[in-house]
This record gives C-alpha cells, structure tokens and sequence, in this order.
C-alpha cells in the first residue's frame, strides 16, 4: 500500500464518503450517477460560496435558469465579463463560450424547487485565465437556492476533476495557481448570477430593446416566455 497504512485508507474513505454525501447520487439517473461518481473519486479541488442577498424572487431566478440562451443575453447587457453565449442542446444540457478561449458544456442532471445539481465539462485554452497550458475539466455542482429574510440567497459546491492523470501531474506544480483562479471565477460568475436576476426583477424592460437590438429570435421568444410582451 506505499506505507500508507489503513489509518490513511480509512481517511479517504471518509472523506469520499463525507463528498459523496453531498451529491444525491441515489437520486441521479444511472448514467449521470456513473460521472458523477468518477468526479467524486477523483477531484482535484472543492469549492464552495455563498451569495449576499438580493432582491429577486426565486421564481424569476428560475425563469432565468431554464432559458441559458436568455441569460446570456441579459448577461452581455449587464456588461459582466466575460462575455458568455449560450446554446441549448438537448436533454437539458447548454454549450457555454466566450469565443476567446473558454468554453464548456452544462448538463442540469437533477432539478428541483430550489435545487439544481449539474454536471459540466470544459476547457481553458493557453494562456486565457493566464494558465501556461489548456486545462479540462470536469465538475460536478451542486446549487441551492432559496428566500431568505433579507431576500435572495444561494449556495454553491463544486468537486473539480481534472481531465487526465497526465494533466493533473503536469499542473501540480500550478495547482495552488490553478484552484485559486478557479474559485475565484466560480465566486464570481455566482455573484454576478445573482446580481444579474436581481436587476431583471427590478428592470426588465430594460433588457428588451438591447436583446432585440441583437436580434437573435431564441433569446427573443425567451424574453416573452419569462417577462411578457407588455
């Protein structure tokens, strides 16, 4: 066993086990569960935040959250960078890019009132975070959401496996580097989420002209489904 000993054995166990714990993995469809799985056992790093109130419902939230083409939309009006586009593809999955380098695919592979659980793959290109090489990955997140007595709050955990052994040696010299860009890019996409559906709730005719502007029809027939023709 490498002198690792079974004080060492019984650790990880716990500790994968304390993971999985967080992870409703009886409740994921067998195949999601199968990746999910395979995230847990190997992740690289966890990541977890909280958002400060806002003054949204969690009903327009969730608007939002079933219409990624929209919020990206939205997002590029509220000017928050990167710039992200979005793209449904079927069975409740998105691509996401930034046409500079970073992009991924989101897989939403449990979804309740106020509990989302996805599943995403992507990529950093050289040199777009400041990373000295690509970087895949893999992730599992776990999101909650909920009215709280100062209005909106969330809750986000994240378990991050990178793409290969090799890369996962490759980086280790970068891995502090690597962990800490990726929580501080999670914290503030989390941050800006929120902040984004908050100024939806208070102005969305704000967003019709500039989405109009852009004229793509999806985002378009979104805006109508989640906020009306008034």
């Amino acid at each position: 066993m490498g002198g690792l000993g079974l004080r060492g054995i019984s650790t990880i166990m716990v500790l994968a086990a304390g993971l999985s714990a967080q992870v409703p993995l009886s409740d994921l469809a067998p195949q999601d569960r199968i990746v999910a799985q395979d995230i847990l056992k190997r992740a690289d790093f966890t990541f977890e935040t909280l958002t400060a109130p806002k003054q949204v419902k969690v009903a327009t939230v969730e608007r939002l959250f079933d219409r990624p083409r929209l919020s990206a939309a939205m997002w590029r009006w509220c000017q928050f960078v990167p710039k992200f586009s979005a793209f449904e593809l079927p069975d409740r999955a998105f691509y996401v890019t930034d046409l500079h380098g970073l992009h991924g695919t989101m897989a939403l592979v449990l979804k309740r009132p106020g509990y989302r659980v996805y599943i995403a793959d992507g990529r950093v290109e050289t040199g777009r975070m400041k990373n000295p090489f690509p970087v895949g990955a893999k992730m599992v997140t776990v999101y909650r959401y909920w009215d709280g007595p100062k209005g909106f709050e969330s809750h986000l955990q994240t378990w991050t496996a990178l793409d290969s052994a090799l890369l996962g040696f490759l980086s280790r010299p970068f891995r502090k580097y690597i962990q800490h860009r990726q929580e501080e890019f999670i914290a503030y996409i989390n941050g800006n989420i929120a902040q984004g559906a908050e100024f939806a709730e208070m102005y969305p005719d704000e967003f019709r002209q500039p989405i109009h502007r852009e004229g793509d029809p999806v985002a378009i027939r979104q805006f109508r489904e989640a906020f009306g023709s008034r």
